[in-house]
């Protein structure tokens, strides 16, 4: 059960199901891995309350004061919109090689073809991915897979999943399976 108040979430590898107390409201921001690591300059491995060691201390402790009041969702997303655009300032620009890098990899390129398109090496690569993204550039790939797949599948009703598996590069439906399972916690055929 969360505690109420700002929480820092962890990346994580795979969806999960959080509970929450009754009544509960959200808002946030949620942040690509990378942006969240150049913003905080560092990682959280479970879900971490605000503290006063915690950089936009006073200013995030205003903004939930501010959420708190306010009733309208479309309120409280212009509400965070602008406290980010007031208050976050990235500590690390994210790296140009891993901006290409990832760029790369959205548009499908392979991980064997990635160290010439980014000039680096695959060891620096996966040590750029490990430092800002906590994952390695081949779970990055998966996840973007099974995330176009589900977003292929919500917009394409009628579809076979057999071709929908070859379509976006799995071995078989039963291999797409297993991904959406780890991954996503899903299956295909449930969406």
């Amino acid at each position: 059960m969360l505690p109420p108040g700002v929480i820092f979430q962890p990346v994580s590898k795979v969806s999960e199901q959080i509970s929450l107390f009754p009544g509960t409201q959200l808002a946030g921001l949620r942040f690509h891995p990378a942006i969240g690591y150049g913003v905080l300059g560092q990682h959280f491995d479970h879900p971490t309350p605000l503290t006063a060691n915690i950089d936009y201390f006073d200013d995030l402790k205003a903004l939930y004061s501010d959420l708190q009041l306010i009733n309208n969702n479309q309120s409280r997303i212009d509400t965070l919109c602008c406290w980010a655009r007031e208050h976050m300032a990235l500590k690390q620009v994210i790296p140009e090689s891993l901006q290409l890098a990832l760029k790369h990899i959205a548009l499908d390129a392979t991980l064997a073809d990635l160290d010439s398109q980014v000039s680096l090496s695959q060891r620096q690569i996966e040590r750029l991915f490990k430092r800002w993204l906590e994952i390695s550039p081949k779970q990055y790939q998966r996840i973007l897979r099974v995330q176009k797949t589900i977003n292929y599948l919500r917009e394409h009703k009628a579809v076979t999943l057999v071709d929908v598996s070859q379509q976006f590069g799995f071995s078989d439906q039963a291999h797409m399976t297993r991904e959406f399972r780890s991954i996503a916690s899903i299956t295909p055929s449930k969406l």
